[in-house]
């Protein structure tokens, strides 16, 4: 099931969504060449987080191959914890994450607010991050993305508007169609295939096929958590009265208290 939009008002512009969403396209391009190389690889390998060199379980000058480039491992400091939250590895990778990102972030942020939200997501993705490392310590296999924060943002949505309608994409072989499902029927499922997509990391079954499922975990997890806090009481009292309006057929604007 892939996203496509919800029907979920927001009564304040998600300034801090479109900059997180700016910042990473800018990463994309000034210090990942779009994808080319040798830029993709470098940027992964040096500002990409690397559980063995974090934790020093590596000896430096290491060389681990990251596709057809050659990884030396050094002495990288704890900052990649927040660099590798807006680096990517593909096209593809990076745009389904802004997407993610655009569909559930801006009614985060409009129960939180900027500055408040801005700290919830760097959070998140630091506990993405580290519940990685959590799992997989010994790990050269340098992990990027901004897929563990906007986990965060995902968990938060669920217990914020679970019963929000998203209009998502429905693929079953040649069966394509669009259908609405509540939000937490749409990330629980999610959420249960980054479980399932984990577990063989555990038993030390590979790197779950290049992507960190434990961080997508644990983003999320943080999220639902670390929501409870961050959330305006005040903001999300408006939010429910606007979603009621509209439910009655009424009508509200955007900045409406």
């Amino acid at each position: 099931m892939f996203p496509l939009r919800d029907d979920n008002p927001t009564l304040s512009p998600a300034f801090a969504t479109i900059i997180l969403i700016v910042l990473n396209a800018i990463a994309w391009g000034f210090l990942q060449g779009f994808g080319s190389e040798p830029f993709l690889s470098r940027s992964v390998c040096e500002l990409g987080v690397i559980p063995a060199e974090l934790l020093g379980r590596v000896r430096p000058g290491t060389a681990v191959q990251l596709g057809n480039a050659s990884c030396v491992l050094g002495d990288t400091g704890w900052y990649t914890v927040l660099t590798s939250m807006f680096m990517h590895g593909s096209w593809f990778h990076i745009v389904g994450n802004m997407w993610f990102l655009w569909v559930f972030g801006n009614n985060v942020e409009d129960v939180m607010g900027t500055p408040r939200y801005v700290a919830f997501y760097l959070l998140c993705g630091v506990a993405a991050a580290l519940a990685q490392v959590m799992v997989r310590p010994d790990s050269p296999i340098p992990m990027v993305g901004a897929s563990g924060a906007i986990g965060g943002v995902m968990g938060a949505y669920a217990i914020t508007y679970p019963h929000a309608r998203v209009h998502t994409l429905l693929v079953l072989g040649f069966y394509v169609r669009t259908i609405e499902v509540p939000a937490l029927g749409m990330l629980g499922y999610w959420f249960v295939l980054q479980l399932l997509g984990g577990v063989p990391s555990l038993a030390g079954e590979g790197e779950g096929g290049g992507v960190a499922f434990w961080a997508h975990v644990g983003g999320f997890v943080a999220g639902v958590v670390l929501c409870l806090a961050f959330r305006d009481p005040a903001r999300l009292a408006a939010h429910r009265e606007a979603t009621r309006r509209l439910a009655a057929g009424g009508r509200f604007f955007p900045g409406e208290r």
